[in-house]
């Protein structure tokens, strides 16, 4: 009896390990209506559904939000202080959580000193390796850095002992690898003063032609009002001294009226106020600006290298640790693997499995002196999972934002490798993916629809892949498309020759581009293909260039406001009313003084997360009532903003409201199928597809022959890169020319002509390895992109 009953709680399963799924109840962020669903853990689960219909809302919005806002609620208050604050996500009940690593597709900062040697800690380990073994020595790591100056000086320190006052003479030194030139930055910059002045004028007529700088602002006042020039004397016929002053005086205190300000030469005041910051972070007008007014050289002291002369003397078998970054890291990989050196043995076995890690995941064509912000978005995601693929941690839920993006369907199955290699850790692994090669991997599978925005945020579908197949959604019904070659291709209307292009690791490249017709340049990822497009092809006047680069937009920015769609609305409401535009504007004359155009009100606590309330006053209209008294065609502005862009198209296109120029934005926005967003929708609720879209709608009205754009289907649902296909169609139809590089191979199949770069990535790519038709590609097999379009279209 006894031993029976010893026995019997061994055959019961233990109560932890009951624990096997992630709960989620009754979420509602941003458009999901009010799901509940069960994810597997230890298994990968892929999220589908098109673009805009809620999985970046579900996975990271709530899973993932939650999951980090209580680890960070577990360190002390002080340091939350310190982390950004989350929100608790709307949604009933996540139970069975575990720590979430997010890996997205956010770009690393463009920060001007940011490699990807600094990013990945590869530089770090390196510093210490060489100032360990480099000879002849210099000094600590520090002096191995780019970002650290020498300095030294010496002064008198007094500090109390045993009840005396003591006074003592110090001296410090700190020895840094900064480059004196160039600051570590690499390249230098020379300013052409005639942009910067019109030196026949004087300053009281308007000499200075820098954005900002008007005769009556203050950046004007303080050269008038200085006492150093005369305000009324054209530039061209100042003294030595005076243009000394006028152009690089040091810093000095002077009183303008009667108040007292700094006055510093124009040169410096330019470097400070545009030259220090990002340019991609800069408005367009002053991007403009920026580039017309400068010119960047390399350094000639340290020829780019940005470290000093002492940094590239010390050398480890021949190599400093400049020729160390500058090389491929294939390349470097192979020589550290042959460093022998028991007292450095550990870091020696980090840095190989680091540099290890880049070629496995397909980034060995990279270097690490390659500036962070250069990376692709797909660059930058595998370059983050570097971190986590020798990672000891299991039963750790890891999140993923479309993995496949800028990745060649050669390298996805690299990527596919990677993924399940992370979930036989015993890790629950989360996938937001468009992609069928990479659906096809998955344990179990999410679909959310059925449409996009107020259309989405309900679940179609969860189970297999077999049930997907056969559940009759929309993505199930797409999941086995097949895109056809086209019978026949347009015929060429020209060619954009292209001559000994170099750019990066291009090997003097010949090709001619077909105009007239939609040309696709593909090619493994790293192979040369934006080298080519962006660094080759002329920028002319007819040239548009759509690159990745993110869209940046605040709370306040909405897609009315980023596609210049507001300005036309403003003067029609302005006109039929008999009043100015600026009160039409929640960011301007019209807001609402109590939340001041948000049309929420936001209360900081500290540590805990922000509380965001409707404004009681507008009640989340973001206007004064006073001006939702104006109406145009029976509604007033808020109503307006709130019209879904097909409602608002028919709305300005006849009666009382027809709007011309609205209704031509309004055209383009519903051409590339973003017909479902309300007009003052905040930039930051869309997805990342939605945003890419956006910013294609807002470029097709720049008049121009060439359309260059890079992988225009990031984001995008099976069934909406057809309508992207039959877009790019009209373009060509309209008279343009379209280049795109892009892997998808829809996109492909689609193309009158295709240019295929490689064979390899890096050094081993930067030929033309194939150019004509996608049925030429497919007969001949010949490259890695032939054999995969063939398997595609199943020929």
């Amino acid at each position: 009896m006894e031993t029976s009953a010893s026995q019997a709680p061994s055959s019961a399963p233990h109560p932890a390990d009951s624990h096997d799924l992630i709960r989620v109840e009754g979420a509602r962020e941003n458009n999901l209506k009010d799901i509940s669903l069960d994810i597997p853990k230890r298994r990968l689960t892929v999220f589908t559904g098109v673009s805009g219909s809620g999985k970046s809302s579900l996975v990271f919005g709530t899973i993932a939000a939650e999951s980090q806002r209580m680890i960070n609620e577990t360190y002390s208050a002080f340091i939350q202080g310190f982390m950004a604050t989350l929100a608790r996500p709307d949604v009933d009940l996540l139970a069975g959580l575990t720590t979430a690593i997010i890996v997205d597709q956010e770009r690393m900062g463009a920060n001007a000193r940011s490699t990807v040697g600094t990013a990945t800690d590869v530089n770090a380990m390196l510093r210490i390796l060489f100032s360990r073994l480099g000879t002849p020595h210099i000094g600590s790591p520090q002096a191995f850095s780019f970002n650290v100056a020498s300095i030294s000086g010496a002064g008198a320190v007094t500090f109390e002992r045993g009840g005396t006052t003591t006074k003592e003479r110090r001296d410090f030194s700190i020895t840094g690898g900064m480059c004196p030139r160039c600051e570590g930055m690499g390249t230098v910059n020379d300013i052409d003063l005639t942009q910067l002045y019109d030196d026949s004028k004087s300053l009281n007529e308007g000499a200075l032609t820098i954005p900002g700088y008007t005769a009556d602002g203050w950046g004007v006042r303080i050269f008038t009002g200085s006492g150093f020039l005369d305000a009324d004397k054209p530039i061209r016929d100042y003294s030595k001294r005076e243009l000394h002053d006028f152009l690089y005086r040091e810093p000095v205190k002077v009183k303008v009226g009667d108040i007292n300000l700094t006055y510093e030469g124009l040169i410096p005041k330019v470097q400070k106020s545009f030259l220090s910051k990002d340019r991609e972070a800069m408005q367009p007008h002053i991007r403009a600006f920026v580039d017309r007014a400068v010119t960047f050289t390399t350094c000639p002291e340290c020829e780019g290298t940005r470290l000093n002369e002492g940094a590239r003397s010390s050398r480890i078998r021949g190599l400093n640790i400049a020729e160390a970054c500058a090389m491929q890291i294939s390349d470097l990989a192979a020589w550290v693997r042959d460093l022998d050196e028991p007292s450095v043995t550990p870091l020696l076995n980090t840095l190989r499995n680091t540099l290890d890690s880049f070629v496995e995941i397909g980034l060995g064509y990279l270097s690490l002196d390659r500036p962070s912000g250069t990376l692709s978005g797909g660059e930058a995601q595998r370059t983050k999972i570097i971190r986590h693929l020798g990672s000891s941690l299991t039963d750790v839920t890891y999140v993923f934002d479309e993995p496949s993006i800028g990745l060649h369907p050669h390298d996805i199955q690299r990527m596919n490798e990677l993924l399940l290699r992370l979930r036989d850790k015993g890790n629950t692994v989360l996938v937001v993916e468009h992609k069928p090669e990479m659906i096809a991997i998955a344990d179990h599978v999410v679909d959310l629809g059925p449409g996009a925005g107020a259309e989405g945020g309900a679940v179609c579908y969860e189970g297999t892949l077999d049930g997907l197949r056969a559940s009759g959604s929309l993505t199930g019904r797409h999941l086995d498309d097949r895109a056809r070659l086209k019978d026949a291709s347009r015929k060429p209307t020209g060619a954009l020759q292209i001559r000994n292009a170099t750019a990066h690791n291009l090997q003097n490249v010949d090709v001619d581009i077909p105009l007239g017709m939609l040309v696709v340049i593909t090619g493994v990822a790293g192979s040369g293909k934006s080298s080519l497009v962006h660094g080759s092809i002329p920028a002319s006047e007819g040239v548009v260039s759509i690159d990745q680069a993110a869209i940046r937009g605040s709370r306040r920015s909405n897609p009315a406001t980023y596609t210049g769609l507001l300005e036309p609305i403003r003067k029609a409401f302005a006109k039929g009313n008999g009043v100015k535009p600026a009160l039409f504007s929640s960011n301007s004359e019209g807001a609402c003084p109590n939340c001041n155009g948000a049309g929420v009100i936001y209360t900081d606590l500290g540590i805990m997360a922000g509380v965001s309330t409707t404004c009681e006053v507008c009640e989340g209209k973001r206007f004064q009532a006073s001006v939702l008294e104006y109406h145009l065609g029976g509604l007033d502005i808020s109503e307006v903003l709130a019209l879904p862009v097909t409602a608002a198209r028919g709305f300005f296109a006849a009666g009382e409201a027809r709007t011309p120029a609205a209704h031509a934005i309004l055209d383009r926005l519903a051409d590339v199928g973003l017909g479902y967003l309300s007009l003052g929708q905040p930039l930051t609720t869309l997805s990342g597809g939605e945003r890419q879209r956006l910013k294609l709608a807002t470029h097709l009205s720049e008049k121009g022959g060439v359309y260059v754009l890079d992988e225009p289907t990031t984001g995008l649902h099976l069934a909406d890169v057809e309508q992207l296909l039959a877009l790019l169609d009209r373009l060509v139809d309209s008279g343009k020319s379209v280049i795109v590089v892009e892997h998808h191979q829809a996109v492909m199949a689609h193309a009158d002509w295709i240019i295929d770069i490689g064979p390899g990535a890096g050094h081993d790519g930067g030929r033309v390895v194939f150019e004509g038709t996608p049925a030429d590609l497919v007969a001949a097999r010949s490259t890695l992109t032939g054999e995969h379009l063939a398997r595609y279209i199943g020929a």
